[in-house]
């Protein structure tokens, strides 16, 4: 073998390398990450560490520059743009993106979820990267999915003990139709609205109430302008770290896969530390003055029924992806 060779040879055992850690190809490059919630925040707190994570990798080439409390806009407007190639991660609630594909709908639907332990099964198993995938053709990349957890009811004119105490409240919901259809299901008023305008509608009674877990209501003061809290747990908010598929189409393999181990790692690390929290985030809400009060079992029931007819109207448009979801929890409860 002739010296030019060997070298040869060696230079490409050290692509090899570099490739396995993630750092060959590797440009310096810098990400835009948004994300609706405010800073120390859970899903602040999990976006920080996935930046740390994708630095750490990449060996300081690749930076993410976390952009919180909705700095860069909507939710909406968020993923428009990173279809668009101008913010290249976000964060949001992975029911919003059934605007995109209709099958993320399922997230949305109340009750779908016994514990977190049943979510993680869910969203880290096929059937959760079969709907990242699906997202792909709209120019999204789905890399992990991070929580928000269960949501809660608040509100500032009443305290709620029973179904019937939640009829003829005005509550924000998010911008999607089985939201929209819950509420109403309950005698409510829905009210659509982006998450930045929420904290301004509550103290200008624009609307009643809202709905969100301990984490979010805290995080975001709304026990300044709300005085009660419901503990209903009537959804569970898994939440897509989405990244843009013409973004993506540029990088190196190398590249890619630190952006995919980063963000594994950063779901599970932030799915620990929300649920760690939980507890405390309610006593810090009593602290601030809220008032708490939980549904019983019997009224769990009743928000059940009320639910169901809502589930199967919203169902019969996706049955497959219902049927394959409730095969795989069906699986996990034996």
């Amino acid at each position: 073998m002739t010296r030019f060779t060997r070298r040869a040879v060696l230079a490409a055992v050290a692509t090899v390398v570099l490739a396995a850690t993630g750092q060959a190809q590797a440009q310096d490059r810098t990400f835009k990450f948004a994300l609706q919630n405010p800073k120390g925040h859970p899903l602040e707190v999990g976006a920080a560490k996935f930046a740390e994570l994708v630095a750490a990798k990449s060996g300081g080439k690749l930076k993410v520059t976390v952009y919180p409390g909705g700095t860069l806009g909507s939710d909406a407007a968020n993923v428009s743009a990173l279809q668009g190639g101008t913010i290249d991660f976000v964060a949001l609630n992975s029911g919003i993106l059934a605007s995109q594909v209709k099958d993320f709908e399922v997230y949305d639907f109340p009750f779908m979820f016994a514990n977190a332990k049943e979510a993680d099964a869910i969203v880290d198993g096929p059937f959760g990267q079969k709907l990242h995938a699906k997202l792909t053709e709209k120019g999204i990349i789905g890399l992990a999915y991070t929580e928000l957890g269960f949501r809660n009811i608040t509100n500032s004119r009443r305290p709620l003990a029973t179904v019937e105490d939640i009829a003829g409240l005005k509550l924000r919901v998010i911008p999607n139709a089985i939201n929209v259809d819950w509420v109403k299901a309950l005698g409510a008023n829905p009210t659509p609205m982006a998450f930045p305008e929420v904290y301004g509608g509550l103290e200008q009674k624009a609307i009643d109430g809202q709905e969100n877990p301990f984490s979010v209501i805290l995080a975001n003061k709304f026990y300044e302008v709300q005085k009660h809290l419901a503990v209903t747990n009537h959804q569970y908010n898994p939440q897509s770290i989405i990244f843009s598929k013409k973004v993506w189409d540029t990088l190196g393999p190398g590249e890619q896969k630190v952006l995919q181990e980063a963000a594994a790692e950063a779901s599970k690390f932030q799915r620990q530390a929300n649920r760690d929290a939980a507890a405390g985030q309610l006593e810090a809400l009593k602290k601030a003055g809220m008032q708490v009060s939980e549904f019983s079992p019997a009224e769990q029931a009743k928000l059940r029924d009320k639910f169901k007819p809502v589930i199967d109207k919203h169902g019969a448009a996706i049955a497959a992806t219902v049927a394959e979801l409730q095969a795989e929890l069906a699986k996990l409860r034996r």
